[in-house]
Parts: C-alpha cells; sequence; structure tokens
C-alpha cells in the first residue's frame, strides 16, 4: 500500500465535504496551505499517518463552523492584516474581574467599544481543576467555560455581539499540560495505556534525575522540581509548573490531533486569536532545558496550516516569555519564516521600559531592541506594559555591557527599585520568586503603582501625581507607537493601584501576582472624576492618534536611539506612507532637543499627533518632563 500524500488528502477532504456549498473554497485553502501542514507534520512525525487523521478534523471543523464565522473567513481572507493594522487595538481582562460573567462581559461591550477596543483577550476561561489551579491555567476541560462564568454557548453569543462591535475575541489554549483530572490524565491513571503515552510517566528517578541536571525551575518557591511522584498512576510525572499541572507528551502525534481538533472547537465558538500558552515548552529533548527546541516551531506550523484551512479567520499568538536571541523564532525564522505564530509577546520592549524609567536613561533599551533580527512582515510584535504576571527582569548581559553597565547589577536594582527598596524609588511593587541560589528577583505590581501614582497619592502631593501620572502615559505610549498590536491590561486604563486583598484569600495567598489582578471598579469607570477619568483620557487620546497614524502598521520595523542627552529616546518608523518619528523624555526634568538629533524628518514645524501641537524641529526645543510626541511632516 503506497503512502498517503497531501493529493490523498485533498481527496479525502473533498470526499468528506462532497455536498458542502463551500466546498471549493475549503480546497482551494487546502491547497494553498497542504504543503506548510505537510511539512510541519514530517519534521516530526511521520506525515503520511498523520495526515489523514488531520485531514478528518478539518472536515469536521469546517462542517460545524456556522454560515457567519465562515462569512467571516472570507472577510479576513481578503484582509489578513487586520491584526497588524494600526487600528487594532488590544484589551486584557479576566472575565470575572472585569464583568463577574460572560453575560457582565456583554453589557460592557460599549465601554469597550468607546476606548477604541477592537481586540478583546479574555484570560483563561475554560474549565480549570477546583482549587489550586495557576489562575485557570490548569485546564481540566478544554470543550467547556468555567461554570461561574457561564456556558459554551454564552461564549458564542458574547463573540458574535464582539464581532458587531468590531472586536475580535482571543481565548487561552495551554499546549504544555493539562490538570491531573483532565480526562486524560483520569484514563492514565487508570490504566488505558493510549492515554499513558499522552504523558511523560517514569517508574523510578533514574531519566529525572538525568533530566533535571539541565532543567530550570519556573516556580522555585512552591513548585521545586519538574517531576512528581503519583500514586495513581504510580509513576513519576513530568510536572514542569506544578504537581497538578501534568506535561503533555508531544512526540506522540495523537496529541496533535486533538489539538487541532481543540483549536478548530474554540474557532466555532467565536474565537479569533488562540494564545499559544507556555508553547516554548512542549518538546523535550534530554541534555536540554527542554525549551525553545525546533520541534515547537514545526509543530506550530502544522497546527497553523490547518487551522487556515478549516477557519482561516483564526490567528495565533505565542506567549513565549523566552530570551530575545529565541522569540523571533515564534514569528518565524528560515524554513518556517511566516508560518508559524501570526503574534507573539515583546517582552523585552515591556522590560526595557521599565528599566529606562527606573534608570532615566534609554541607551539599554535602544541597544537591546537594536539586536532583535527582523520579523516577517505578515507578523506583528504583541506589545504590552503590565499583564497578568510578575515581570522577569530579563537584562541581556552583553547589552547591559555594551552601555558600560552590569547586567547582575542592573538587575539587582532593578527588583529593588521596583519593590520600593531603592532609596527615591517612585515605585511600589513587591519581590515575587525571589531565587537565593541566582540572586533572581522578579516583581509584581500594577502599572500605576509601579509608575508612582501609589506613592503620589499616599504621599498627599499634587505635583508628585502629575508626574507620575505623565510617567504612566509616557510608559503607554512607548507601547502604542512601537507598531505591532498594543495591549492594554485591564484597568490600567483607569490608574487602578495594587490590590491586596487577596492576602486574604487562602487560595491566592500564597502567589502576590494577584496584587497586580484588581477587580474592575465600575463606580470608577463611569463616575470618577480623579485619577480614573485623567488617565482615561490620556489612553483613550493615545489610542484615537494610533488609528490615524498608518506608519504604525506592523509591517514596519520601530529603529530605537537615544539623543545627545540619553534621556530622550527616539522611536523611529519608516513607512512608505511617511515617516513617524516618536520623542519620549524617561526623566522628571525638562530636556533639549537640538536640530538634527531626530531625522530624517525635515526641519521646520511638524505635527505632533497626540496633542494636536505643531512643533519646530529646526531650532532647539525643551522637551517637558515624561513628555510623549507623535511626529509627523505636515500634509
Amino acid at each position: 500500500m503506497s503512502a498517503f500524500t497531501v493529493s490523498d488528502g485533498r481527496k479525502r477532504l473533498a470526499a468528506h465535504l462532497a455536498d458542502d456549498p463551500d466546498l471549493t473554497e475549503i480546497l482551494t485553502r487546502y491547497d494553498r496551505w497542504a504543503p506548510d501542514l505537510w511539512d510541519g507534520l514530517a519534521a516530526v512525525y511521520d506525515a503520511s499517518e498523520v495526515l489523514p487523521q488531520v485531514v478528518d478534523v478539518l472536515a469536521s471543523v469546517h462542517q460545524d463552523r456556522s454560515p457567519a464565522l465562515r462569512q467571516r473567513d472570507r472577510e479576513r481572507v481578503l484582509r489578513p492584516d487586520w491584526f497588524q493594522s494600526a487600528d487594532s487595538v488590544g484589551y486584557v481582562a479576566y472575565t470575572d474581574l472585569f464583568a463577574g460573567d460572560l453575560q457582565g462581559i456583554r453589557s460592557h461591550i460599549d465601554y469597550l467599544s468607546d476606548l477604541g477596543i477592537t481586540y478583546l483577550h479574555l484570560m483563561p476561561l475554560l474549565t480549570p481543576r477546583p482549587g489550586e489551579n495557576d489562575g485557570g491555567y490548569a485546564v481540566m476541560d478544554y470543550r467547556s467555560v468555567r461554570p461561574d462564568l457561564g456556558t459554551m454557548s454564552d461564549l458564542s453569543q458574547l463573540a458574535a455581539d464582539l464581532h458587531a462591535a468590531g472586536i475580535s475575541l482571543t481565548l487561552d489554549l495551554v499546549l504544555n499540560h493539562v490538570a491531573r483530572e483532565h480526562a486524560w490524565a483520569v484514563k492514565a491513571k487508570g490504566g488505558d495505556a493510549h492515554y499513558r503515552d499522552y504523558f511523560y510517566i517514569y517508574p523510578d528517578r533514574t531519566v529525572p534525575d538525568a533530566l533535571e541536571k539541565n532543567l530550570p525551575e519556573v516556580f522555585p518557591a512552591f513548585a521545586p522540581g519538574n517531576f512528581t511522584w503519583d500514586d495513581e498512576v504510580q509513576g513519576w510525572v513530568w510536572t514542569t509548573f506544578n504537581e497538578w499541572q501534568w506535561d503533555l507528551n508531544w512526540s506522540n502525534p495523537d496529541v496533535l490531533v486533538e489539538f487541532a481538533d481543540i483549536i478548530g472547537f474554540l474557532a466555532n465558538r467565536g474565537a479569533d486569536c488562540i494564545r499559544l500558552d507556555a508553547i516554548a515548552f512542549t518538546w523535550k529533548r534530554p541534555g536540554t532545558n527542554c525549551q525553545n527546541q525546533p520541534e515547537v516551531h514545526a509543530l506550530t506550523q502544522a497546527l497553523r496550516a490547518a487551522a487556515h484551512i478549516m477557519a482561516p479567520a483564526l490567528v495565533f499568538k505565542a506567549e513565549a516569555i523566552v530570551g530575545p536571541q529565541d522569540v523571533v523564532a515564534y514569528l518565524g525564522q528560515g524554513e518556517h519564516a511566516g508560518k508559524v505564530s501570526d503574534l507573539a509577546y515583546h517582552n523585552s520592549l515591556m522590560v526595557q521600559i521599565w528599566s529606562s524609567l527606573a534608570a532615566r536613561d534609554g541607551r539599554l533599551l535602544a541597544t537591546a531592541l537594536s539586536r532583535f533580527r527582523p520579523i516577517p512582515v505578515t507578523s506583528a510584535w504583541a506589545t504590552y506594559l503590565r499583564c497578568h504576571d510578575d515581570i522577569g527582569w530579563a537584562i541581556n548581559d552583553s547589552d547591559a555591557t555594551a552601555v558600560g553597565w552590569d547586567g547582575f547589577g542592573h538587575r539587582s536594582f532593578l527588583a529593588d527599585f521596583y519593590a520600593g527598596e531603592f532609596e527615591g524609588s517612585f515605585a511600589r511593587g513587591m519581590h515575587f520568586q525571589s531565587n537565593p541560589e541566582t540572586g533572581d528577583r522578579r516583581t509584581s505590581g500594577s502599572a500605576a503603582s509601579l509608575a508612582g501614582v501609589e506613592s503620589a497619592l499616599v504621599a498627599g502631593s499634587a505635583a508628585t501625581l502629575q508626574t507620575a501620572l505623565d510617567r504612566l502615559t509616557c510608559a503607554y505610549a512607548m507601547v502604542f507607537g512601537f507598531g505591532g498590536l498594543p495591549l492594554l491590561y485591564m484597568g490600567d486604563e483607569l490608574g487602578l493601584l495594587n490590590d491586596h486583598s487577596y492576602e486574604d484569600d487562602p487560595a491566592k495567598a500564597d502567589d502576590n501576582r494577584w496584587l497586580h489582578r484588581p477587580a474592575m471598579d465600575w463606580t470608577r469607570a463611569r463616575h470618577d472624576s480623579g485619577v480614573a477619568e485623567r488617565v482615561f483620557a490620556s489612553i483613550r487620546r493615545l489610542i484615537t492618534a494610533r488609528k490615524t497614524l498608518p506608519a504604525l502598521h506592523a509591517s514596519v520595523a520601530t529603529e530605537a536611539f537615544v539623543t545627545d542627552d540619553p534621556a530622550v529616546l527616539v522611536f523611529r518608523r519608516q513607512h512608505p506612507a511617511g515617516t513617524l518619528v516618536e520623542v519620549y523624555n524617561l526623566s522628571e526634568s525638562t530636556r533639549v532637543i537640538w536640530p538634527g538629533s531626530v531625522a530624517p524628518l525635515d526641519p521646520g514645524p511638524l505635527v505632533e499627533h497626540i496633542s494636536g501641537r505643531t512643533i519646530d524641529l529646526s531650532r532647539p526645543v525643551k522637551v517637558p518632563a515624561y513628555a510623549a510626541w507623535w511626529l509627523t511632516a505636515p500634509e
């Protein structure tokens, strides 16, 4: 019997969908994406054995796709750069903390629209294990919603309402692990050999001990080690994140087929983007740290190609919080260029913004960003200032050396500064997961508290408060002005502060990341005439200005450099529609820029798009404390 080929897959798909009115469309998409699907599978598995199973999934998902979503597919095929556009602005929130449940989200769509949001990422809402669940990332069932949030029907209704309002929906999909209560794990514990092979289970410590020599600890304080003995399965289970999160064995092709089907299922509920959580950990190779292995990119290519065939309105976002030398690969390099994730988090930009504000110096930021390799023009960075997670101070030693700093010393400075322990610090954060062996200390805290709003309010100084608000706006202007898809973390648009109420909840008290996961304060959102109103107005002004600037389309790269004054940072984006130059004062004192320091704009009056002012850079210009200017030549 001959091996199954791409051509055989087309015939199989056509047979499944012989009576489907959109057969020609999906076969056309198959012709376009099947080579990428095949190549991704073949890099890891015997593609001739796996492709028939994937084709069956493609047909099943397409058959279940609603007419409305099929029409959305057609529209997105005609505008595949929708997530790269300057019009695209994201918002990230926990469903329960933002609005109680999915029905509550529907009642606040007008709020998001008023702010200018076009992309909503709802943090993990699929059913997690009971009790501790890593903030929802220990998933027990990928095909149901957490009961207190609603149902899959509610999710589909919400997606339809969001689509009608011009907002795309993003959902989390945890790839590396499942909860030990997941049906696959339950069957493995029951002795089912098929499902036991979905996991890494060892009879003794021989292999785990050998692997541990190269494996880092993700949560050394409360989840030391990477393997857990489980009495029910009678073996040592690979558990990178927690003892109740079982790592999946992606070398088993059945796992890939399962996830292709899950991705199609979520796409058919209305998801426009799937956030691929913990993607860097999915492939295990003895003798390595089991992160960023090349098979990860082949697997993602196969899944993305499958998604483009069955639900082309869908894009992927890689949650790859890895070093700068590794992260670009999640958007595609070499043979995978433009074929893996469409979006990836720019963790380095986030870290460097906070670093530059603490140091009042943009040289390290400019140096670090200059060393990033180009990304495919069909992809985009997801930029952000804060998220649900802690901040890991990923300062590269060679970058620090290039500006005359010590990498370890600067990381220590930042940890102390943002915990409010450095003399003169404006920040109010907390250390997270301090590791005495490495000196690594990460940081928890809300954007407003880290930017100095909390300490200013405590001090009762109107001038200090205004400085802190300007600092917060300046930081977000860098996020919105970098290009890519900017993400606004829930509550940052109101300047919400650290929330210590988590300390009274036994399920959260040991994890101070809940410090920056406050519940939405709708009283402040609708009626506050103080800090919340001022921050909201500033953020909305940035969003409005962003949407007028085609130079912020993600296909164009950002150059970063400092002027003669290291406290004055410049972003430059040279787009065919016109050059955009952005000027940021990273300090609380007025600075001066001199003619020619922000070329290639011609000297003379320039339009500043955030304020609407005209600024003339043909002569020395004073840049106020924490100013953020987006400049173009007048039309």
